[in-house]
């Protein structure tokens, strides 16, 4: 799996790896049980710190789409069937807001508030 991150962006660096990574599993670029690479072998491939790995390993643990071993990595999880209805009305409402002409920002804080 290609990863990337874009050291000049706003974004943290751990969010955009995370985002990478979820997007992949839910996309099926990356498959449940697929062993991801060590904190260490992608934080140097991607030229990052380890640290910067873990914290978006440990927020993706968190949310279940990997499960972290002691010995055997980052092991992706089984998350299909949890996401794929919220995946589909996702997409409807990125695509009603776009109708729209709803920012990115506005949608988002909408997001926001109604999740509280």
């Amino acid at each position: 799996m290609l990863i990337r991150v874009d050291t000049a962006s706003d974004v943290p660096l751990f969010e955009q790896l995370s985002a990478s990574i979820r997007q992949g599993v839910l996309e099926g670029r990356l498959s449940t049980n697929e062993r991801l690479p060590s904190a260490r072998e992608l934080a140097e491939s991607l030229g990052i710190n380890m640290h910067t790995v873990l914290r978006a390993y440990q927020e993706l643990r968190d949310e279940g789409f990997i499960e972290l071993r002691r010995g055997r990595g980052a092991i992706v999880s089984d998350v299909s069937h949890s996401y794929e209805a919220l995946t589909t009305a996702v997409t409807a409402l990125v695509s009603e807001a776009r109708t729209h002409n709803i920012s990115l920002s506005a949608l988002t804080a909408l997001i926001r508030e109604e999740y509280r």
